[in-house]
């Protein structure tokens, strides 16, 4: 019998794992995942998008609009960083990170910090953002690859019913 040819690609499978990571934000507009890779194509390290250990979700605002103490965005760790921070001092060097949304500024100075030096995502919605050109402008200057992954299958259901094992 012949093996299986609708298997998934190295880039799906880590971006898959991303987007399932993004699965654990409780953010109620957006959930990012990021996974990052090394060379052997071993995980080193996954996150998301939410608050600091110890920062209770549900007494600290969620709110996008408004007096800027009172949205999210001083509180929310992004899951690049989260993704980094997880690590807890493990060598990065040369490992590639997966993210579904293009990285923030503030999170590609952690990613070039780190070592990492590709950043694979699916979605750069927020491209023309003083933000986003300027993680551009240092992925660029850091020699950082930045590749928009172009998937061969548009979805992948992961079925819990132990009946379909």
């Amino acid at each position: 019998m012949p093996k299986r040819q609708d298997y998934l690609s190295w880039d799906e499978y880590f971006m898959g794992v991303a987007m399932l990571s993004s699965y654990r934000s409780k953010d109620p507009n957006t959930q990012v995942g990021a996974c990052i890779v090394n060379d052997n194509n071993r995980i080193m390290s996954m996150g998301y998008n939410g608050f600091p250990t110890g920062c209770n979700d549900d007494e600290f605002p969620w709110e996008r609009d408004g007096d800027a103490y009172e949205t999210k965005y001083p509180y929310v760790c992004h899951a690049e960083l989260n993704a980094i921070l997880n690590c807890r001092g493990v060598n990065l060097e040369g490992c590639r990170i997966y993210v579904a949304l293009f990285p923030c500024n503030e999170c590609a100075k952690a990613i070039i910090q780190s070592g990492i030096k590709e950043v694979v995502y699916l979605s750069d919605k927020y491209a023309n953002t003083m933000g986003t050109r300027a993680s551009k402008r240092m992925f660029t200057a850091a020699g950082v690859k930045m590749t928009k992954l172009e998937p061969k299958k548009a979805s992948v259901l992961i079925d819990f019913d132990e009946k379909k094992i």
